[in-house]
């Protein structure tokens, strides 16, 4: 099976960011994105920015093609603007997390579409569980060759971004003890989760071709890994991170992305052998960031080496910069460095908890709010 990569010529840049809609009064979920849609799209000067998504309580923005996070980050409140403005209307809030504390998943519907039906047939109990909310960002690559080398030595990185992003430390009324829960609940769907390490996109054709002759997938979208290749976008998309709250920690979090994937790309251009690490210390890795957050002691490498994943980041941002520079956020990818201070969603969610007497309506409270006071 040949499958086309249709590289882009430039590092270009996209976002998709998830939204759970919630009641302004109980905070539970509402299924209002038809709603929402009928009175924001008139309004928005590219009403195509704004997605639906498998349940009606979710919706989606997304930038257009973009050369760089600055002007992402700008698109993407370009848009939120006058979705916010018909949430109001609707006594609705944008809820950026990974997960929803105390929403139970028996009351949420399901968009209209075969697709939808199609993956709650086949997955039930656990597709109907998906009350999940995380963030993509496509990444424009060169070319094809380089792809599937890029992707696997970027699994390295993948603790960083799931600490530093994990956002669902509660799950219906209980602290699961995670700092991302949603990391451990996607990939329960059969397609997704940690994608398999090729090194050449023939591999990754051979798989693909495995995957549609034996009916596991229709086409190429349903390949949900956390890291995959979007193949008519000519990107690599990181969907790793848990959902977001604010606009700092976005900006912040696709700098990193930004910049982790063009440095590795040019590493590769260069004729450097990207190093990866065994399938086994990716996957603890996964596990031990989802679990302890920017506390997770990770595996560095082949050799076992490990270290405090704050500890870590501080030196890749090191590295990092001059193509921060070159790609021109330096500021933005600097401050990832303020994400553990101030403490990740998951670490601010806790402290309300914990003020409140776990009072889960305010810690919804507290993350509609962190995005509001930063549009």
């Amino acid at each position: 099976m040949r499958i086309d990569f249709h590289g882009s010529e430039k590092p270009t840049l996209g976002v998709e960011w998830e939204f759970a809609l919630v009641d302004r009064r109980t905070r539970d979920l509402r299924n209002e994105a038809a709603h929402l849609f009928a009175r924001a799209k008139p309004r928005m000067p590219e009403p195509e920015k704004l997605h639906k998504e498998l349940l009606k309580n979710t919706v989606e923005v997304v930038t257009g093609v973009c050369d760089t996070v600055g002007e992402a980050m700008a698109d993407l409140r370009r848009t939120l603007q006058p979705v916010v403005a018909a949430a109001d209307e609707l006594d609705l809030d944008l809820y950026g997390a990974g997960t929803h504390p105390f929403a139970s998943w028996t009351a949420q519907q399901l968009t209209e579409g075969n697709r939808y039906e199609e993956l709650i047939n086949r997955t039930q109990w656990w597709g109907r569980q998906m009350l999940i909310w995380g963030v993509h960002v496509h990444v424009g690559l060169p070319e094809q060759s380089r792809v599937m080398p890029v992707l696997s030595a970027l699994l390295t990185y993948y603790p960083h971004l799931q600490a530093l992003s994990a956002s669902s430390p509660i799950w219906a009324g209980v602290d699961t003890g995670y700092a991302s829960n949603r990391a451990l609940m996607f990939q329960q769907l059969p397609t997704a989760g940690l994608p398999f390490q090729f090194q050449q996109w023939s591999e990754f054709e051979s798989f693909a071709h495995d995957q549609i002759t034996t009916g596991v997938i229709d086409d190429l979208s349903e390949i949900r890994w956390d890291l995959r290749p979007a193949v008519k976008h000519g990107t690599l998309e990181n969907r790793v991170c848990d959902g977001v709250s604010t606009l700092s920690d976005m900006s912040a979090l696709v700098a990193l992305m930004h910049c982790l994937v063009i440095w590795l790309d040019d590493r590769a251009a260069a004729g450097e052998t990207l190093p990866t690490m065994p399938p086994w210390h990716v996957q603890e890795n996964k596990w031990r960031a989802a679990r302890y957050g920017v506390d997770a002691i990770v595996i560095l490498d082949a050799a076992s080496h490990e270290r405090l994943v704050t500890d870590d980041l501080t030196d890749l941002v090191a590295q990092l910069l001059p193509t921060a520079e070159r790609l021109g956020c330096a500021e933005e990818l600097t401050s990832v460095l303020d994400i553990p201070v101030r403490g990740p969603s998951y670490v601010r969610q806790r402290r309300v908890a914990a003020a409140t007497g776990n009072d889960l309506v305010a810690v919804v409270d507290s993350v509609v709010t962190e995005l509001r006071e930063q549009l």
